[in-house]
């Protein structure tokens, strides 16, 4: 059953804990990586057999795979994927920026570009479920972008093949190349490159605890977009709101993984006891009961706060992943929310609506985060050059304080190069 804190009565350390599985892969990691590394393609198809249970002679989804699944998909499926991509790439299209240049009367010309990162890879998870969602939100903005190149990988299923519904987003956002292959070794491959599977220049998309210890690895070798902790939702509430409702919301994260945290923050003690009932109702319902449970148990919470007011400064502690205001009036609190990844405004917009269709992405900053990172954007696929051109005349006129600057940091050659223009 959910725990139930009320402020005043117990520390602040009770209230504001928060789930952080430790254990430790590092090193298996470092392993899988440096076999890749060693054996490219051939230490894929080998952890195919260990890890998948399957057998491939060819990493590489073809045209033809595609192609059948998205055909094979049920018309209503393929109609909502569309609806969902336009939805996103409206919302994302308005976060594309062009460059400027500063350009002075003596001359000089100082200035930003924005380019393109050329070659992006696309983690999608397999598993316990499929994520077809997660091959929208994050090959769409990386298109918006001008991405030459997108690489998805994935893990395949015992028959060989990946699931068609993942492929059928594929083939709506636009990825270029797919892969059967998972885990730590998916992006070692894509951080390094195999014979089949291109070196790329950015890794995005959520994975296990083996896929953000792989990206945490390869950073620096590529980018990435951030390290993915258990999903969360934090929901702000008072007791207007129907309980079922509210329970509803809390179960959506809470079915993701035993460690997800689903957290409500509410003004009314009796509201609270509501929900907590309507819980155990809904939790026996789920075909992920089981995960469900356990997460509600472990790591599920109602915190009742003094007033609406307290219950958003206790959101912003938490800096949730995704924060539910469901109050008559949430615009009026929409400026007092510091630190969330997205933002769910009013009693009729649950999180659902972003993980799938509303066009705001939905990979997220976890674990407290949101104080300090952003939702996946457009910004993450591009990269930013500054430039600065001078004339020999304005050189002239500003060579001295440059020269007298590096003078002082003591670096005489830095000094000698604006001076010896002049």
């Amino acid at each position: 059953m959910i725990k139930i804190y009320k402020c005043g009565e117990v520390s602040p350390e009770e209230i504001f804990a928060r789930n952080n599985p430790t254990a430790s892969v590092s090193d298996i990691v470092s392993g899988i990586i440096a076999e890749v590394v060693k054996n490219k393609d051939a230490a894929l198809k080998a952890y195919g057999e260990k890890f998948d249970g399957v057998k491939l002679n060819c990493l590489e989804v073809t045209k033809e795979e595609i192609d059948a699944a998205y055909n094979s998909a049920e018309k209503e499926f393929i109609g909502v994927l569309e609806e969902a991509a336009e939805n996103i790439r409206a919302f994302h299209a308005e976060q594309k920026r062009e460059g400027f240049a500063l350009k002075k009367e003596n001359g000089v010309v100082v200035g930003q570009k924005i380019t393109p990162i050329e070659r992006v890879g696309l983690y999608v998870p397999g598993g316990t479920a499929a994520y077809p969602s997660t091959v929208l939100m994050n090959a769409i903005p990386a298109k918006i972008a001008g991405c030459q190149q997108i690489v998805m990988v994935t893990p395949p299923s015992k028959t060989g093949g990946v699931n068609p519904n993942v492929l059928a987003a594929a083939k709506v956002a636009g990825v270029d190349r797919i892969f059967k292959v998972g885990g730590a070794q998916a992006i070692a491959a894509l951080a390094y490159g195999t014979e089949s599977i291109p070196k790329v220049d950015k890794i995005v998309g959520p994975g296990n605890a083996f896929v953000a210890e792989a990206k945490k690895q390869v950073f620096g070798l590529v980018s990435i977009d951030m390290i993915a902790g258990p999903s969360e939702i934090l929901v702000v509430a008072d007791d207007t709101n129907d309980p079922e409702h509210i329970a509803a919301d809390l179960l959506s994260q809470a079915e993701h993984d035993k460690n997800a945290s689903a957290v409500l923050v509410t003004d009314s003690a009796a509201f609270a006891d509501k929900v907590s009932a309507a819980l155990e109702r809904q939790i026996p319902d789920l075909s992920r009961a089981e995960i469900a449970r356990k997460s509600i148990d472990d790591n599920g919470k109602i915190i009742v706060a003094e007033n609406l007011l307290t219950a958003i400064e206790i959101a912003n502690e938490i800096a949730p992943e995704h924060l539910e205001l469901c109050v008559d009036e949430p615009f009026a609190y929409l400026d007092k929310i510091k630190h969330a990844g997205s933002i769910f405004l009013g009693k009729y917009c649950p999180e659902a609506l972003g993980d799938y269709f509303a066009g705001p992405n939905h990979t997220l900053p976890t674990s407290g985060t949101a104080r300090f990172s952003s939702p996946l954007s457009v910004d993450d696929f591009v990269k930013k050059s500054q430039y600065l051109y001078y004339t020999k005349e304005a050189l002239n006129e500003v060579s001295d304080k440059v020269a007298y600057f590096a003078e002082k940091e003591g670096l005489e050659a830095h000094a000698k190069s604006a001076k010896v223009r002049s």
